[in-house]
């Protein structure tokens, strides 16, 4: 594959996932009451994730491997601007690396541990129901606040801002496309402290909007980047 090609293929899958992304959430938000459900104690979320069925739990697998287009769309922004500033966009890339691994690392516990969990609690005894919440609300702290919320959206918030960044030092044209990611960044940044103090919950609210546009602004973006030169900068 020529360079051209992995940085138009990684544009395809940033915009693509961006899609796929609006469809989950909104198929999840429809069926399962989420995001708000996250905040539900588990005699409340385990019956319903269970009362989803097959088709719940594969939109949920679905969900937790969309993630994964954080590395060809790392690989396509390195590609496209190694040439104006090499070590900033592989500081990018590994951020992309990062935050494509937190993120499936912390979906992936619904269609899996959960799922077995929801199974486990709708024959459980009051007793052992109490173990079970315990088991699930200690996942979602581990599993989904720390890594797949507070680690996954810091590193893609410094995987915008450093590609964003490096855009702006480059000769490439559409300065406001990398304008765009940087207050993207930005807002993810304070976004992600939203389980630390509510006060940030509206810029979150604001960023669950402005992540997949603006995926999908950068994504047609490397679909139709020129082609790179050979030479790159420091």
């Amino acid at each position: 594959m020529t360079t051209r090609v992995v940085i138009r293929f990684g544009g395809l899958c940033l915009t693509g996932g961006a899609v796929a992304f609006l469809a989950v959430f909104g198929y999840l938000a429809a069926r399962f009451n989420y995001p708000d459900v996250l905040d539900g104690p588990a005699a409340t979320v385990l019956p319903n994730l269970l009362a989803t069925g097959p088709q719940g739990r594969l939109v949920w697998a679905v969900y937790a491997l969309l993630p994964l287009i954080w590395l060809p769309a790392g690989v396509a922004a390195y590609e496209a601007l190694a040439p104006a500033r090499r070590g900033s966009m592989r500081l990018a890339l590994l951020f992309a690396t990062v935050a494509a691994l937190a993120m499936m690392l912390g979906l992936m516990r619904w269609p899996s541990v959960h799922w077995h969990l929801a199974s486990a609690f709708e024959h459980a005894a009051p007793s052992e129901q109490g173990v079970l919440a315990a088991v699930f609300d200690g996942l979602n702290t581990y599993l989904g606040n720390y890594i797949g919320e507070f680690l996954g959206e810091l590193s893609f918030s410094a995987f915008f801002f450093l590609t964003s960044i490096t855009w702006l030092q480059s000769s490439h044209r559409n300065k406001w496309i990398a304008w765009a990611g940087v207050g993207t960044a930005m807002l993810g940044f304070v976004g992600m402290f939203r389980n630390v103090t509510g006060a940030v919950a509206p810029i979150a609210a604001l960023n669950d909007y402005l992540l997949p546009a603006f995926m999908i602004t950068l994504g047609i973006a490397l679909m139709r980047w020129p082609a790179v030169p050979h030479a790159a900068g420091a």
